[in-house]
C-alpha cells in the first residue's frame, strides 16, 4: 500500500507543477473530528491541527479543511498551514435556519448517489442530490441498491433513468455482487468517489465490499417504514488497494440546497430550453399570452409536476443565496472589527 501511496502523492506533486512542493509537505484530509484532522501522507496517517494563522484568516467554513482536501503541512508534518485549490466540492446548506455551508467532501471525481430499491425510493430526493452534484463539479451516478430484494428492479431503474435523463443509473446488490463491476470503471488509480444518500441505503456496506474489509459498521433498515438507522457518524476517506479513494458519508435526512443555479440549468435544461420560445423573457409561465411552457404542458410535451419542482427549487436556491450573502457580510465585518481591536492593543 505504501508504494501506491507514494505513486499517488508523486502524481499529485507533478500535477501541481510547483517547484517548492514535495511529497513530504503534502497531505490529504481523511477525517475531521472536533477540530482535529487525520491526514494521509505518502507513508502514514498523522493527527494534525490547523495553524493559528489559517484559522485567523478564514472568514467562513469554506476556508477550512474538509475530508478529501489536499493540504500543505509544516516541516514537522503536524500542522496544516494551507489548503490547495479544490478541483470540486460537494456542499449542502447546514441544517438549521442559518445560511451556512456544510462541505461534505472535496476533490471528488464521481459521486455515487445511493438509493435502495424499496419504498424509500424517491425521485424528488434524487433530483435534489443531482442539483448538488452538478454544482460540485463532480460526475453523478445514481446507484440503486438491494436489487436482490426487489422483483421489479430493472423496471424501476428504467423509470429513474427516464425521469432523470442524462444520468447513469446502475442497479447493484451487495448480497449477490450483481452490478458491482459496473462501478469499478469509476474507481481507478488516483480517482475519488464520494458515497451519499439516506441512512440504510447501503453506503457503508458498499464501502466494505469495495475495500474487501470490514471498515464501516452497518445496520439493517427498520421493517416498519424502510428507514435506515445512522451508523456512519462522520465523513471518512478510505484508500483502496488499486489507489482509488472512497469517501463514505453519514446519511442525510435533510438535503438543503446551498447553491444550485448552474445545477438547476443542467438538471432542468429541457424546461429552460422550451422557455426560450416564450413571448416574454421574464415569463412566469402562469397566465401570460404565448407562453411556450403552458403550451408544452397542455400538449403533453412537458409534465407539469416537473415544472412545479423546478420552480420550488428555484425559490429555495434564491432564498438561501440571499441569506448566505447577508451572513458573509456579517462575518466580514466581525473579522475587520477584530483586526481593528488588535491594532489598537499594539
Amino acid at each position: 500500500m505504501n508504494t501506491i501511496r507514494k505513486r499517488i502523492f508523486t502524481n499529485k506533486v507533478e500535477e501541481l507543477n510547483d517547484a517548492q512542493m514535495n511529497i513530504n509537505g503534502l497531505g490529504r484530509i481523511v477525517t475531521e473530528q472536533k477540530g482535529a484532522y487525520m491526514v494521509m501522507t505518502h507513508d502514514e496517517d498523522i493527527l494534525c491541527k490547523i495553524s493559528g494563522r489559517l484559522h485567523f484568516e478564514t472568514i467562513n467554513r469554506d476556508g477550512l479543511p474538509a475530508v478529501g482536501d489536499w493540504v500543505k503541512l509544516n516541516k514537522e508534518g503536524r500542522v496544516i498551514e494551507g489548503l490547495l485549490q479544490r478541483n470540486s466540492k460537494f456542499s449542502r446548506k447546514k441544517a438549521g435556519l442559518e445560511a451556512e455551508e456544510q462541505i461534505i467532501a472535496a476533490n471528488i471525481d464521481t459521486i455515487f448517489i445511493l438509493s435502495s430499491l424499496n419504498d424509500d425510493l424517491n425521485i424528488g430526493r434524487l433530483e435534489r442530490y443531482l442539483l448538488l452534484c452538478w454544482e460540485s463539479g463532480a460526475n453523478p451516478v445514481i446507484v440503486l441498491t438491494k436489487a436482490d430484494a426487489c422483483e421489479t428492479a430493472e423496471e424501476k431503474r428504467i423509470e429513474v433513468k427516464e425521469k432523470l435523463f442524462g444520468v447513469n443509473v446502475i442497479n447493484i446488490s451487495s448480497v449477490t455482487g450483481d452490478g458491482i463491476d459496473d462501478l469499478r470503471p469509476f474507481l481507478e488509480l488516483g480517482k475519488t468517489v464520494a458515497l451519499v444518500g439516506s441512512s440504510g441505503v447501503g453506503k457503508s456496506t458498499l464501502t466494505n465490499l469495495l475495500m474487501d474489509s470490514i471498515v464501516q459498521k452497518t445496520k439493517e433498515v427498520r421493517e416498519s417504514d424502510d428507514k435506515g438507522r445512522h451508523t456512519t457518524t462522520h465523513r471518512e476517506l478510505f484508500l483502496l488497494e488499486n489507489g482509488a479513494s472512497i469517501i463514505d458519508t453519514p446519511g442525510m435526512r435533510e438535503i438543503q440546497l446551498w447553491q444550485g443555479q448552474e445545477g438547476l440549468s443542467t438538471q432542468f435544461g429541457d424546461i429552460e430550453e422550451i422557455a426560450l420560445a416564450c413571448k416574454f423573457k421574464d415569463c412566469s409561465h402562469e397566465e401570460e399570452p404565448l407562453c411556450r411552457i403552458r403550451e408544452a404542458i397542455q400538449s403533453g410535451e412537458l409534465d407539469e409536476t416537473r415544472l412545479l419542482q423546478y420552480k420550488k427549487l428555484q425559490r429555495e436556491i434564491a432564498y438561501t443565496e440571499r441569506r448566505g450573502n447577508k451572513r458573509l457580510e456579517s462575518l466580514e465585518r466581525k473579522k475587520w472589527k477584530s483586526i481593528g481591536k488588535q491594532r489598537k492593543m499594539k
